[in-house]
C-alpha cells in the first residue's frame, strides 16, 4: 500500500539551528511557452524569492514552477506578472517579501525591404525582469537591435584618396564629363571605400508604472528608425544599393548611436528609465568600440 502524500516527509518545511536570511532562492533556465503579439513562442524563465526567514531550511520549489503555469493562459502583460509575482508570494507566505522572474525569447518580427517588394523574418532578443520588493512592482524591458554603422573617419579619409586620385588623372587637361562620368565607376576612381561594421544595441528599460502592454515591437521600430541603418533580410540589388546609400548618408561613430538612441527614447512615454548599451564590431581594429547612455537608471536601481 502506498503511504499518503499527509505522511510524506516535507524536508524543505524543517526548520534549522540558523538565523541566516537568504537573498534569492529558485530556479533558472525553465523551458516555457509564452503568448506574444497572437503567437506562441519558446521561452526559457529564471523565478525566485527570497528567504526572510532564516530559520527555514528553503523554499517549495514545485509551488513556484506549477505557478508560471499561468505563462501559457493569457497574452504576456505586465498585469499576468504581477500576479504571478504575487502568487509566488501568497505561496510562501512568512517566508518571502520579494519575487522575481526572468523570461527570455525571441522576438520575431517581418521586415520589408528598403525598395523592392522582399520582407524576410527577423529575430530580436528580448528579456523581461518583473520584481515585488519592499512591495513595489515593477517591470524592465530589454531588447537587442542589430545595424550596421560606417566610420565618419574611415569616410572623410576615404574622400580625400579619392579627390586626390581625381586631382592627378584630371588636373592637367580638359574636363570631359562623359570620361569623368565613367572613372567614377571604376575602381581607379573610387580608390578607397570607408569602413562598415556590424553593430548592436542593448536596451533596457523600467517601465512606467501601470503601462498596459509591453512595447517589444514599440522599442524596436524606435530604435531601428533612430539609427537609420537596421540589418536587412531578403534583398534585391536595388536594396543593397538602397542600404549603401543609407550607410554613406548616416555615418556614425559608436558615440554619435548612443545618442540618438537615447534622444529617441525620452520622447517615449513608456519609460521611467532606461539603460543603452551600443557595441561597434570594429573592422579596422581586432577590438570593439562601446559607448553607454542612461536615464534615470541608477536613482530607479537604488529604489
Amino acid at each position: 500500500m502506498s503511504q499518503s502524500q499527509s505522511q510524506l516527509p516535507d524536508v524543505a518545511a524543517q526548520h534549522i539551528n540558523s538565523t541566516t536570511p537568504l537573498d534569492w532562492i529558485g530556479m533558472c533556465g525553465i523551458a516555457m511557452p509564452v503568448q506574444i503579439g497572437g503567437r506562441q513562442v519558446a521561452a526559457t524563465v529564471d523565478a525566485g524569492v527570497n528567504l526572510v526567514d532564516g530559520s527555514s531550511r528553503g523554499i517549495h520549489m514545485s509551488r513556484l514552477y506549477l505557478a508560471l503555469e499561468e505563462l501559457e493562459q493569457e497574452p504576456l502583460r505586465p498585469l499576468l506578472l504581477r500576479r504571478l509575482l504575487a502568487n509566488f508570494l501568497s505561496s510562501h507566505d512568512g517566508q518571502s517579501s520579494a519575487a522575481y522572474v526572468r523570461l527570455s525569447f525571441q522576438h520575431l518580427l517581418k521586415r520589408p525591404a528598403l525598395i523592392s517588394p522582399l520582407a524576410g523574418w527577423k529575430s530580436y532578443d528580448v528579456e523581461v525582469d518583473a520584481r515585488i520588493e519592499r512591495e513595489m512592482f515593477h517591470v524592465e524591458l530589454s531588447v537587442s537591435v542589430p545595424y550596421s554603422s560606417t566610420c565618419p573617419c574611415s569616410a572623410a579619409l576615404a574622400r580625400q584618396l579619392i579627390q586626390q586620385q581625381f586631382q592627378a588623372r584630371f588636373a592637367s587637361g580638359t574636363l570631359d564629363s562623359e570620361e569623368v562620368f565613367t572613372w567614377l565607376g571604376t575602381s581607379e576612381g573610387i580608390v578607397a571605400t570607408p569602413h562598415s561594421q556590424r553593430s548592436m544595441a542593448k536596451i533596457s528599460i523600467r517601465l512606467e508604472d501601470n503601462h498596459p502592454e509591453l512595447p517589444i515591437t514599440e522599442v524596436l521600430d524606435k530604435a531601428e528608425q533612430a539609427l537609420g541603418t537596421a540589418v536587412q533580410t531578403a534583398v534585391k540589388r536595388a536594396d543593397e544599393q538602397a542600404f549603401a546609400l543609407a550607410n554613406g548618408q548616416n555615418l556614425m561613430f559608436c558615440e554619435d548611436a548612443a545618442r540618438r538612441l537615447y534622444q529617441a527614447l525620452r520622447s517615449t512615454g513608456w519609460s521611467k528609465a532606461f539603460n543603452v548599451r551600443v557595441e561597434h564590431a570594429e573592422s579596422l581594429h581586432a577590438h570593439d568600440a562601446v559607448a553607454t547612455a542612461q536615464w534615470q537608471w541608477n536613482i530607479m536601481s537604488e529604489a
